[in-house]
C-alpha cells in the first residue's frame, strides 16, 4: 500500500491501533505489572465534547484552525531557544502529532521528523481539519495502556466523551505533555494550575464558538 492510499484509508477508516501502543502493551507485557489491555475506544467527532476540542487547541495549537499543518514562528522560536537548552522544547502543531501518532514511531531523528512532515502535509490536505482533531483525540495516549478521550474519560470521571464538561477537559489536557507522569485522577498542583490556564484560554479564545467552523 503507498503512503498516499494509506491517508486516504484513514480518512474513513479508524485506526485500528498505533506503533506506540504495540510499544507500551510490550514493555508492560515484559515489565509482569499485571494486565497489558489497552484501553481504546474510537468515536466520532460528534461524540466528542466540545469542552475537549477546544482545551486541547487552547493548550497545544492555539493556532489549528489557521496554519497549514505548521506554526513556524513556534518552530523558529523552539530552535533558537534549544540552542542553549539543555532539554529539547518542541513546537509540533496537533496535525504534527496526529500525523506521527497514526503513522510513525516516536523518536526525534531526522528521518522520522522528514516522514512526519510528509504525512502532516497529506493529511491536511487530504483529511482537513475536523478529521485531523478527530483522530488526535482518539488515538492520542492519555494515560498508562490508555488512548483516546473515550477511554481516559472513562477511566477518569466514569462517563462518555461527550459528557465532558470545561474543567474536566481542560484536565486531560493539561496532563498532555506527559501523561504517564501526570496524572488526570490524582492532579498535582503543577497540573491543577495549567488546568486553570487552559480553561483561561479556552475562554480567551470566545469558546466553543472558536471551533465551530473547523
Amino acid at each position: 500500500m503507498s503512503t498516499i492510499s494509506w491517508v486516504v484509508l484513514y480518512k474513513y477508516i479508524d485506526p485500528p491501533f498505533t506503533y506506540l501502543m504495540a510499544k507500551r502493551k510490550i514493555a508492560h507485557l515484559f515489565s509482569g505489572e499485571g494486565s497489558s489491555k489497552i484501553r481504546y475506544s474510537f468515536v466520532p467527532y460528534s461524540k466528542i465534547s466540545d469542552q475537549i476540542k477546544l482545551a486541547v487547541i487552547s493548550s497545544e495549537d492555539q493556532k489549528f484552525p489557521d496554519h497549514n499543518g505548521f506554526d513556524l514562528v513556534s518552530i523558529a522560536k523552539a530552535m533558537e531557544k534549544n540552542k542553549f537548552a539543555k532539554k529539547i522544547k518542541g513546537a509540533s502543531t496537533i496535525s504534527q502529532q496526529t500525523a506521527k501518532n497514526a503513522f510513525l514511531w516516536d523518536g526525534r531523528n531526522f528521518i522520522r521528523k522528514g516522514l512526519e512532515a510528509y504525512f502532516t502535509f497529506l493529511i491536511e490536505i487530504i483529511w482537513g481539519k475536523k478529521r485531523i482533531l478527530e483522530v488526535y483525540l482518539n488515538i492520542a495516549e492519555m494515560g498508562s495502556l490508555t488512548f483516546g478521550i473515550e477511554a481516559a474519560s472513562k477511566r477518569y470521571f466514569d462517563k462518555h466523551a461527550r459528557q465532558l464538561s470545561q474543567a474536566e477537559a481542560a484536565l486531560i489536557a493539561a496532563t498532555l505533555p506527559n501523561p504517564i507522569i501526570f496524572k488526570a485522577d490524582k492532579p498535582s498542583n503543577f497540573i491543577l494550575k495549567r488546568r486553570n490556564w487552559i480553561q483561561n484560554q479556552m475562554n480567551n479564545l470566545g469558546g466553543i464558538e472558536y471551533i465551530k467552523n473547523l
